[in-house]
């Protein structure tokens, strides 16, 4: 009977064991497969329908408006309407800054970053047009910025050169200052800008205004995924089936923080460190408005709604990769979080303005805060992989 009992508490301590082993393998939240599955896809619908598309829309919206104002400003020249566009341009500015965190897509693939978001602007390229009068007629004539837009090279589109016309050590310029050929080549260029914001919008959202769509069609823009018949938002809400480039929802939350990932990264390398470093001291960008620590907190705080479940107004953190990576990697989650917040915190007490104190230690600083988060937003990419091993 001794030998039975003894036999019989063997037998049970090895199921206990086994059990034990087998609860440490399973998904922490006793998930299976399936359900895991539907947890990544409600992040990336949160993540398209709470940061991507009302970031677009809003810039989309914003870039029309700048059209407006500079239309208005050509027509009534005053101080007045200097200052409305300016204060346009910081809103739109601001909508473009807070989309850096998913450049991949459409502003890679149709080179649209580039097209409206290159520095520095090319000062001898814009004195050589100005002193152009057959090109400042084509301007003239540029109802759509299509002409814009085919011509200029990318030293002349964007944001930079509409900010060149608009500003001055970091305050909207003197009317007086702004003399008829520059308005002529300010308007086709917030045209041609105006065009690829509706594009980035169009591209990833199926349900944009249908004008903006229509403008695409009349411009023959490309707005889908290696011309299928998929926005960039369907393509990825459409990860593991065929005709999405997303194998699985596991490589869309790699994509979402392969993006964050990027945008650190180019904050604290290029956009701070060139200047600050010595590497190149004319690399500032929004030097004109002096807007650049705004520009820098504004990506930091498009990878904090990427990762944190949508904009601050609509976030909901249940369904993020912030939440996804805390149920199951708690250490990195409260890492990726305080990276987030020191990355902030750090851009917040840059000495302004940074064309002017970009070799400052605390732009070194915020250098080095942004390229942490960069390091961990890589570990926070090869945690998904994990995950679905465990």
């Amino acid at each position: 009977m001794k030998k039975l009992l003894k036999n019989a508490a063997i037998v049970a301590a090895s199921l206990l064991l086994t059990v034990n082993f087998s609860s440490c393998n399973k998904d922490p939240q006793g998930n299976n497969e399936e359900t895991n599955k539907a947890k990544k896809e409600a992040i990336v619908k949160q993540y398209l329908e709470h940061t991507v598309y009302p970031t677009y829309g809003s810039l989309a919206t914003e870039t029309d408006k700048l059209v407006g104002n500079l239309e208005a400003l050509k027509a009534n020249k005053t101080q007045a309407n200097v200052n409305t566009a300016t204060a346009t341009f910081i809103e739109a500015r601001h909508w473009w800054e807070m989309s850096e965190a998913f450049l991949f897509g459409a502003a890679s693939d149709f080179g649209i970053d580039p097209h409206i978001d290159s520095w520095p602007l090319d000062e001898d390229a814009f004195n050589n047009l100005m002193g152009s009068p057959n090109m400042i007629a084509m301007l003239a004539d540029d109802e759509d910025g299509t002409i814009a837009g085919e011509q200029l090279g990318n030293a002349l589109l964007g944001f930079h050169g509409i900010e060149y016309i608009l500003f001055r050590e970091g305050q909207p310029r003197d009317v007086n200052e702004i003399n008829d050929d520059m308005m002529t080549y300010v308007l086709a260029v917030s045209r041609d800008l105006r065009n690829r914001c509706f594009q980035l919008e169009v591209s990833w959202n199926e349900n944009a205004p249908q004008a903006h769509k229509d403008l695409m069609e009349e411009l023959e823009l490309n707005t889908t995924v290696n011309s299928s018949d998929n926005t960039y938002g369907a393509n990825m809400t459409h990860a593991g089936q065929a005709g999405s480039t997303y194998a699985s929802f596991t490589n869309a939350l790699e994509a979402i923080a392969d993006g964050c990932l990027d945008i650190a990264d180019e904050v604290g390398t290029s956009k701070i460190g060139k200047p600050h470093t010595g590497e190149d001291p004319t690399y500032v960008e929004s030097p004109y408005s002096q807007k650049s620590i705004k520009d820098f907190y504004d990506n930091i705080i498009s990878i904090k709604n990427a990762y944190t479940g949508g904009m601050e107004s609509q976030r909901d953190e249940t369904l993020s990769l912030h939440t996804y990576i805390k149920d199951y990697n708690a250490d990195l989650d409260t890492k990726a979080m305080n990276a987030i917040d020191n990355a902030l915190t750090k851009i917040n007490a840059m000495k302004a303005p940074f064309v002017q104190f970009y070799a400052d230690a605390s732009a070194g600083e915020a250098m080095e805060a942004c390229q942490d988060l960069s390091d961990v937003m890589a570990e926070v990419k090869a945690e998904f992989s994990k995950i679905d091993r465990k």
